[in-house]
């Protein structure tokens, strides 16, 4: 079970990402003081679709299993950089969107 403060402050991140800009799991986590990004993973799971979602990726710069393309569509509604990754699919250019919160 996670605690109620770690879900908190992993939803207060998230909602601070702005439109464009994306974290990785890892990179939230570490914004709390974190190592468990796989935590993370699970706090938006189960609390994720009342957050913007679409802007806390994979370390490789996929969105959620699953969930590429609506993922897709939020990221070109924002101007998301992208990048071709083979075979049709896509990843974000974490060089160019990565937030860090200040």
């Amino acid at each position: 079970m996670i605690a109620d403060d770690f879900v908190s402050r992993v939803v207060e991140v998230v909602e601070s990402i702005p439109p464009g800009r994306v974290m990785t799991y890892g990179d939230v986590a570490a914004a709390i003081g974190s190592r468990a990004a796989r935590a993370v993973g699970s706090v938006m799971a189960h609390y994720g679709s009342e957050l913007p979602w679409w802007r806390v990726i994979r370390a490789s710069g996929h969105p959620a299993l699953d969930h590429e393309a609506a993922a897709l569509e939020h990221f070109r509604a924002e101007g998301t950089p992208l990048a071709r990754a083979g075979s049709g699919s896509y990843r974000v250019r974490l060089d160019l969107a990565r937030y860090t919160p200040g």
